[in-house]
Parts: C-alpha cells; sequence; structure tokens
C-alpha cells in the first residue's frame, strides 16, 4: 500500500520540479513512482515520487479525455512496481526520457546500475544518465521508434568497456577526455573533465577556465 492508492483511476494533475504540469488518469503506483496515462498525447508516464511537487485529483470534459488502456506498455512481474523495477524492464525498449532543459532525450536504456543507466541516442549516442534527475519517462509503443527509423539503422549498442557501479566512479573513468554535461546546455558544461573527486568535477573550458561543478547536480555525462 502507499499513499496514492485512494487515487487510482482518478484524473490527477501533477506539478514536477522545475515548474513543469501533467494531467491525466493515476493508472499505477508505488512508494517511490508513479504511473499516469494522458488520453490527448495517448502516452504513459512513469515520474518518480521524488520530483512530485504536488498533485491533486482534477475534474475533465470525459469526451476530451481518452480512456487508459488496459495494459500499460511496461509492466512488472510483482505486486507493487518501483522505479528501479521501472527502468529494469524498460532495458532496451525505446523510450523518452526527460531530465532538464526544454528538450527529452530519445533512445533506449542499455545498462542499468546503482545511481545512474545508459543511455543510447541516435542523436546523442551513449549517454551516462543520474537517476536522481529523471522527471519522468514515456515508452514508444511497441513497434514505434525514435526519428521513424529503422530498427537496423539503431541497433543495440552496449557500452564498450567495462562500467562502474556508481555515477561518480564511471565519471573517474572519463578523467583527461571531452565530455559534455547536461546536453551542454552552457559553453561550460562542455570541456576536459580534469578531475573528479570529493563529489566535485572540474572542467577546463574552451577558454582554458577552469570550473568545479558539484556532482549532485549533474544530471548527465557524454563524450563528444
Amino acid at each position: 500500500m502507499n499513499d496514492f492508492n485512494e487515487l487510482l483511476g482518478k484524473t490527477i494533475e501533477i506539478e514536477i520540479s522545475g515548474g513543469s504540469f501533467h494531467i491525466g488518469v493515476l493508472v499505477d503506483s508505488g512508494l517511490d513512482i508513479l504511473v499516469i496515462y494522458n488520453g490527448i498525447a495517448h502516452s504513459f508516464l512513469y515520474i518518480p515520487v521524488v520530483h512530485i511537487q504536488r498533485l491533486k485529483e482534477v475534474s475533465i470534459e470525459e469526451d476530451y479525455y481518452e480512456s487508459p488502456p488496459t495494459e500499460k506498455p511496461i509492466e512488472i512481474d510483482a505486486q507493487s512496481i518501483s522505479y528501479r523495477k521501472i527502468l529494469n524492464n524498460a532495458k532496451g525498449r525505446f523510450v523518452q526520457v526527460y531530465v532538464t532543459g526544454n528538450k527529452s532525450i530519445h533512445g533506449y536504456l542499455t545498462s542499468i546500475m546503482n545511481d545512474y543507466f545508459v543511455f543510447h541516442s541516435p542523436a546523442y549516442k551513449t549517454m551516462f544518465i543520474s537517476m536522481q534527475h529523471v522527471k519522468w519517462l514515456i515508452p514508444y509503443p511497441e513497434n514505434a521508434t525514435p526519428y521513424n527509423l529503422s530498427k537496423e539503422n539503431i541497433p543495440l549498442v552496449p557500452a564498450s568497456a567495462p562500467l562502474a557501479r556508481t555515477f561518480e566512479e564511471q565519471l573517474k573513468k572519463l578523467e583527461n577526455q571531452m565530455v559534455i554535461l547536461d546536453g551542454g546546455d552552457h559553453p561550460e558544461k562542455i570541456g576536459l573533465l580534469q578531475k573528479v573527486r570529493n563529489n566535485k568535477l572540474t572542467i577546463v573550458t574552451a577558454e582554458r577556465e577552469t570550473v568545479y561543478r558539484n556532482l549532485e547536480h549533474t544530471k548527465t555525462i557524454q563524450l563528444p
């Protein structure tokens, strides 16, 4: 049991960290994740509870909103769902992941580690994504692929090198390499990863400035 079971089957509005809002029917809930169905976009959203600022039941016109399908795209062979179970069951499936900024990342999960996962995107290639910063995940329909690419053009590409168990240890493996943090949404997030120590990253930018960043606020990292 969890605090949201009484809202199952009800239409709710959820406010997410960063000022995003979603409306949908609550179709499943666990201690650390909720699943809602958006009847306008015809999509299921898997939302980690840690990023939910508030939620409430709302009323909408039934003709305006499609009822949820009986089957969810990611099913769990257990009585209760969890964030980690959802990630594990989504492995190898095409999904949309929202982490930060004004865009989602489209691709598929290839490996699930202790506090991060490896994500392969046709646009951004291999990315390491911190689990604590994922705001929501939307699975694609079973036979759909990002950008309408054929599956032959986007084969599953597991990371070639051994993976570390934690996000910090994985970043240490990238020391002395050029990296892009958080999709490169700021010039100071692109540069040479000089050092990862004591929960801090040291980045040397194109202007040869040394910038220190808090690892806790690093959401994604990738190689150019």
